[in-house]
């Protein structure tokens, strides 16, 4: 049998004992002999089957434990929900998101005053060389690194107000958007999947074979003039993004 062949059948196994619970999250994996000898397979087919379970994102490898199944318990998101009040609640959407499957949110936040990319300025449809300012947030679930976030709005719409200071709004930009007298009313949303830039990487403490998903949306007012973009890179291994469409 070639060689491509059996790993992927080694791979296809182990695989299998991931996702039907026999090996949990934190478990060892049989060490490469216990592999060699279990499958009848070479050294060299056994390290490539545990290399795609790892580029795959559902094995890590630590120097004192060998392999090792990832933890995954992903943050279950509602895009569609952002806009909603929700009653007696005065926290941003993600930290209630958060705090509703129990979890601790936390975040760090740098507020700048940039020239935007062409690709912001454009879908804020800002005039050149107009400014935005920029809210760009690390967050964390649990004391985890889960994902960025980086907010542009325009700088004649935010100036002088909470949005363009540092530090964090306990009741979200949208609230503020709000009391400004620009409310968003409509939102588009632009998802796309690809591989982690090396500061991505680094900064989300990502483990090697983790895709990301970006989610980017913007938001519009009542005359239809956009307000707000938000720029989310959220790891793959550690989101589900739910939809919820309705006939009417």
């Amino acid at each position: 049998m070639a060689r491509s062949t059996l790993y992927q059948l080694v791979a296809s196994e182990l695989r299998r004992t991931i996702y039907s619970g026999v090996l949990g999250p934190g478990d060892q994996l049989p060490t490469e002999a216990e592999l060699m000898s279990a499958h009848q397979v070479s050294r060299n087919t056994v390290r490539l089957a545990l290399g795609e379970l790892v580029n795959e994102g559902l094995v890590t490898r630590t120097p004192r434990r060998g392999t090792v199944v990832r933890e995954r318990r992903p943050l279950l998101m509602h895009p569609q929900r952002e806009l909603q009040p929700q009653p007696g609640e005065t926290r941003e959407a993600f930290a209630w998101a958060v705090s509703q499957e129990g979890r601790a949110p936390s975040q760090e936040i740098e507020v700048s005053i940039v020239h935007p990319s062409e690709e912001i300025a454009s879908r804020l449809e800002l005039p050149d060389d107009e400014l935005a300012v920029v809210r760009r947030r690390l967050r964390y679930v649990d004391g985890q690194p889960y994902n960025t976030n980086d907010s542009y709005f325009p700088l004649t719409l935010v100036s002088g107000s909470e949005i363009a200071r540092p530090g964090d709004i306990g009741r979200g930009a949208n609230r503020v958007l709000e009391e400004l007298g620009h409310p968003q009313v409509r939102v588009v949303d632009d998802i796309w999947a690809r591989m982690p830039t090396s500061s991505e990487s680094e900064r989300l403490q990502l483990q090697l074979g983790t895709p990301v998903v970006v989610y980017v949306r913007v938001g519009y007012d009542e005359e239809g003039t956009p307000v707000r973009v938000a720029v989310s890179v959220l790891p793959a291994d550690k989101h589900l993004i739910r939809y919820e469409l309705e006939s009417r």
